[in-house]
């Protein structure tokens, strides 16, 4: 299955020297971006949906690690899945971990 991200690709901006790239993303741009892995259209992300975001973005060696980590860090209330009001923790993660810069736009 292809997953495409073409709506917020248009919108993205990718910075970088020396193979380090950064993703430059409006907050909202983010949430469009996080939820077009939402596959069953429930308005969570579970763990295989987050990896296969992680991977998207390059993520494929790290791409279990980085789900775990990203994760436990955004899964306030630990039922596994990252909801509406987690999806700022998982924000704080992608620029700590996965080379997006938020910006005001």
């Amino acid at each position: 299955m292809a997953i495409t991200t073409r709506s917020v690709a248009t919108h993205t901006r990718i910075h970088g020297e020396g193979g380090g790239k950064q993703r430059e993303m409006t907050i909202d741009e983010f949430k469009l971006w996080i939820m077009e892995f939402d596959s069953n259209r429930d308005g969570r992300i579970s763990k295989d949906e987050l990896r296969k975001a992680i991977r998207s973005v390059g993520g494929w060696f790290s791409a279990w690690k980085n789900t775990k980590k990203g994760r436990n860090y955004a899964d306030a209330n630990g039922d596994g899945y990252i909801d509406d009001e987690e999806i700022y923790n998982l924000l704080d993660f992608a620029e700590q971990c996965m080379g997006f810069k938020i910006i005001a736009y």
